[in-house]
């Protein structure tokens, strides 16, 4: 039941005087949906999201040029990702998603608990890692999970953390960096025989860690390509949790419960890309995550 408000539910006849007091106000000045990654990985959140909410507008940027940032210092980490969200939103922006694993262990704190308030108090930008772990509370049973990720994500310890906090310390975390995963990915290597080497060895390092791992999410967007491979390896009854579609169910979610936000994405369907690399370049690896050709902007910031 929704908390009482004047008399009235605050679920749906409030949302909805929300949405039209914010439209009358002025605050309807909407744009696209802003999604960041260092790279190509975020554009298997973008598909995911794209085919949960279709109606709105959204803006990918890669940062071709200066990728990866997985074995990046958090300094530079956090540099690079505040430019780029401030990019975004010059483009007209008000909500931003980092599709990135390496920006939200790294960088997505801090600009949330500082930069927003110097930038604009009003916009937002979100991560990929709180909703993936909200979800594997539901996934595992032995309460020991293995991350899969880059050397900057593992180090970073931001899913212990975060797990540790929501779930008081019940679920026991294995993290595993994967060096090579991401440029396997990027070579198109992905159904390569040398991929069979590197998957095959890095699960094995994890599940040595711990043999009751019951749950293993791939902390890197660009892990979904390799899953043919992944699967084969992961030993039989453990679960493989992927990202795109918890990140799009959360969205989703979080647009039903701020309609003071969702007044400001526009609706019409449309999807832009930019990278600050080669333009032909980025097109042949989007058809690849993406599965279909795009128009693509290079851009400078």
């Amino acid at each position: 039941m929704g908390i009482s408000f004047t008399g009235r539910s605050c679920d749906t006849e409030f949302r909805k005087d929300c949405s039209e007091f914010f439209t009358m106000s002025g605050l309807a000045d909407a744009g696209p949906i802003g999604v960041f990654d260092s790279g190509y990985g975020g554009l298997t959140i973008l598909r995911q999201i794209k085919s949960r909410l279709p109606q709105y507008d959204y803006l990918y940027l890669g940062d071709n040029a200066r990728a990866p940032y997985g074995t990046r210092s958090f300094d530079i980490v956090y540099k690079f990702t505040l430019q780029a969200v401030e990019y975004l939103f010059s483009q007209g922006c008000k909500l931003v998603i980092l599709a990135c694993n390496t920006a939200s262990a790294k960088a997505l704190r801090t600009i949330q608990q500082h930069d927003l308030q110097r930038i604009d108090p009003t916009r937002r930008v979100l991560g990929v890692i709180r909703p993936t772990v909200e979800k594997i509370g539901s996934v595992t049973h032995t309460c020991n999970i293995g991350i899969l990720g880059t050397p900057g994500t593992i180090q970073s310890k931001s899913y212990d953390l975060e797990i540790a906090k929501m779930y008081d310390g019940k679920i026991r975390t294995y993290g595993q960096e994967c060096p090579m995963w991401v440029p396997l990915v990027e070579c198109m290597e992905s159904d390569g025989d040398g991929a069979d080497y590197f998957v095959q060895k890095y699960i094995n390092e994890l599940m040595c860690q711990c043999n009751t791992i019951d749950s293993v999410i791939l902390g890197c967007t660009h892990y979904p390509l390799l899953l043919n491979k992944i699967e084969k390896y992961i030993p039989a009854g453990v679960t493989v949790v992927e990202q795109g579609a918890i990140v799009a169910e959360s969205l989703a979610d979080y647009l039903a419960r701020h309609p003071e936000m969702d007044i400001r994405c526009s609706k019409s369907g449309v999807v832009s890309y930019m990278t600050t690399e080669n333009v032909d370049k980025f097109k042949g690896m989007a058809s690849m995550f993406l599965g279909e050709d795009i128009n693509v902007s290079h851009v400078e910031f």
